[in-house]
């Protein structure tokens, strides 16, 4: 027959386990798994594409309706070769990269420029996979654009 000294122990022991296995499971779902599937895998190749950037001009007159204003305006960039996109406001009104639509790639997050591009400034972007985003300035929703990200063939 066992003593109350011991079962008391046994007791204690098993509710010390089973808050250790209450505490490593709330790590596990709510720190380490969140944080581990935050990103995809992206290949190195489409991280770090061929050129350095695919340049869309914002240009001089894009404020005036009826003028071009993202030039090239329908490009489509290849991933692992210019998937990296990057607009330079070259006119003298800020504007900005909106999407017509929420978009976000699963690497590099939400598309959209953060605010205004001044003039003289940039916006970058990185898609990391095949998509067709149209976009248009906010103050001036008749300037319109659209990126098309293919795979590359190669």
């Amino acid at each position: 027959m066992s003593s109350p000294t011991s079962s008391h122990a046994y007791g204690i022991g098993l509710i010390a386990l089973l808050i250790g296995l209450s505490a490593s499971v709330v790590f596990y779902t709510s720190f380490y798994l969140p944080e581990s599937l935050a990103k995809p895998s992206v290949s190195h190749a489409i991280l770090e594409p061929a050129e350095e950037f695919f340049l869309i001009e914002i240009v001089p007159g894009a404020v005036i309706d009826g003028n071009e204003n993202y030039v090239p305006n329908k490009p489509t960039v290849l991933l692992t070769f210019t998937n990296n996109v990057k607009w330079v406001n070259n006119d003298d009104t800020a504007h900005t990269v909106t999407p017509d639509h929420r978009f976000a790639d699963p690497f590099s997050g939400d598309f959209g420029s953060p605010g205004v591009i001044k003039p003289g400034d940039s916006y970058e972007f990185l898609f990391t996979e095949p998509t067709v985003v149209h976009y248009f300035c906010q103050p001036h929703p008749w300037m319109k654009g659209e990126v098309s990200v293919e795979k590359s063939r190669f």
